[in-house]
């Protein structure tokens, strides 16, 4: 197992009334879409995707259960341990990539565009956000691509889901990323396979190890820890529970299944 890293938090950024960014110094070299196990002394590890790798690293954070909540206590000053990088993260082929991000998922896709934009891709992003204040890096996503945004209640951009004006954006599109709710990249896996063209999703699953130990996130065989998080068509065609269910801390399966997309 790789050895933890006690870090101190040298910035936090508020970046929506529920999202925020925690910088800090850790030295590593990782793939956009590979994670880290942030540990919360006292209280929980979770798996976070690295959203930040210049001087400081950071990971991007939203309020949505214990670990997170605690997080979201933290100050400029506290520490927490940090292992990895884990998994396996995008792989950018081809001269057009299209970004479809729902949410958080903006934390593992924007190290993936300035990559692309780095490497002379050229990036067209697809943002979907509940409602504009919850929109999150838009202003980073415009300085690296061209940027098209949908909000479920129409407080910016299109008045919709974000898969509602992906079909129009795949002209010489080479590759699509997407990271968001499970049945928005399920919708986007299906537009984007119908137009023949790659996809690369990163799927989030319940984690204990983050090394393929635990079993505890594993779809339909496949450790997302290890093989994903970022999974290809190929791979994606043969998970009978893609966009079904994912699976509480105790195993018992969920479903996804809802009236709405939640971002």
């Amino acid at each position: 197992m790789t050895r933890m890293d006690i870090v101190e938090i040298k910035k936090i950024v508020p970046e929506t009334p529920s999202i925020k960014t925690f910088y800090f110094n850790y030295d590593l070299d990782y793939v956009p879409g590979q994670f880290v196990m942030v540990w919360v002394p006292g209280v929980d590890e979770v798996p976070m995707s690295l959203s930040f790798d210049k001087d400081l690293k950071a990971i991007t954070v939203r309020k949505i259960g214990e670990g997170t909540e605690a997080l979201h206590g933290l100050d400029v000053g506290d520490r927490i341990g940090i292992r990895g990088p884990y998994g396996k993260g995008y792989e950018l082929e081809g001269e057009r990539v299209l970004a479809v991000v729902g949410g958080i998922g903006g934390a593992s896709i924007l190290p993936a565009v300035t990559k692309a934009v780095f490497k002379g891709q050229e990036v067209i992003c697809a943002l979907g956000a509940r409602t504009l204040n919850e929109l999150l890096f838009y202003d980073r996503f415009k300085e690296l691509s061209e940027v098209h945004v949908a909000t479920d209640d129409g407080s910016a951009g299109y008045h919709g889901f974000v898969t509602d004006i992906m079909e129009d954006l795949l002209k010489d599109i080479d590759l699509v990323i997407t990271c968001g709710p499970e049945l928005m990249m399920k919708r986007v896996f299906k537009i984007a396979d119908n137009h023949d063209i790659p996809v690369q999703a990163s799927l989030e699953r319940y984690m204990k190890c983050g090394i393929g130990l635990c079993g505890s996130c594993v779809v339909d065989g496949l450790r997302v820890c290890v093989e994903g998080p970022v999974l290809k068509t190929e791979e994606l065609r043969k998970l009978k529970e893609f966009g079904e269910y994912h699976r509480s801390p105790s195993g018992r399966k969920v479903s996804l299944k809802r009236p709405k997309l939640s971002y």
